[in-house]
């Protein structure tokens, strides 16, 4: 028998932003159990069960989830329905004025940022692995919310689970480079090799934009035995990161 979902589900002002972990599902070894990609090698049938099972635990609608194809870049699209089968865009981040319509990223190990102005109605979820975060997947979609009315200062904003500073390790040039955009990035492993810290950098960047509610996730996927981690088992399932407005 599978164990419950147990998703972490935080509800600010009508901003509700919830992370899964990998169980309560029904998908088979490597991706037990409860894998929400539809990319990783899972049957399909499984994912659509899994995805089901955590709307109804969170309680919305599992048609009205706006999946993405996630490319490692800095596009941010602007969504108010979810998309059709074959119209799935290659995007990082998806932002909304669309009150009930939940908005979803998938990570392994990436740093999954969900955003919400409970004031505006606005809500955005963004996708920041190193790439992204160097690209400034998360500043734009800031940048898409406000154009529809949020403000930096009202945005709540939510890390998930993610590799830590402490077990990403990078080659020193790497780091180097990463840290020329953002020095908060900058981190060493607790081997003592170079490292880079994502969700370190994406708070710097919320920070300097303005985003003062900012709460990041003490979990790291690496050491979490009750987490999908690409870097510790390569073939692996993904969590969720959703998040909506009433």
């Amino acid at each position: 028998m599978p164990r419950p979902i147990a998703a972490t589900h935080d509800t600010v002002d009508g901003a509700h932003f919830a992370f899964t972990d990998r169980w309560g599902g029904v998908s088979a070894v490597p991706y037990e159990e409860l894998n929400l990609g539809g990319a990783v090698g899972d049957e399909p049938e499984a994912v659509l069960s899994n995805r089901e099972l955590v709307a109804k635990h969170l309680e919305i609608d599992p048609d009205h989830v706006v999946w993405m194809n996630q490319v490692h870049g800095r596009e941010v699209a602007t969504v108010d329905a979810p998309w059709g089968v074959s119209e799935v865009p290659g995007t990082d981040a998806v932002v909304t004025a669309r009150r009930g319509l939940a908005l979803a990223v998938l990570t392994a190990d990436c740093t999954p940022v969900l955003l919400a102005d409970p004031v505006a109605k606005i809500a955005g979820a963004a996708h920041a692995g190193r790439p992204g975060m160097i690209a400034g997947v998360v500043p734009a979609a800031v940048e898409a919310m406000v154009r529809l009315g949020a403000r930096p200062d009202r945005i709540i904003a939510r890390t998930g689970p993610a590799v830590c500073g402490s077990c990403y390790e990078v080659p020193e040039r790497m780091r180097d480079e990463v840290a020329e955009v953002e020095p908060a990035a900058y981190a060493e492993t607790s081997w003592g090799t170079p490292a880079v810290d994502v969700t370190a950098g994406v708070d710097a960047q919320l920070e300097r934009l303005g985003v003062r509610d900012r709460r990041l996730s003490a979990v790291c996927t690496r050491e979490s035995a009750d987490h999908f981690s690409y870097r510790r088992d390569r073939t692996t399932g993904r969590l969720a990161g959703y998040v909506w407005l009433d």
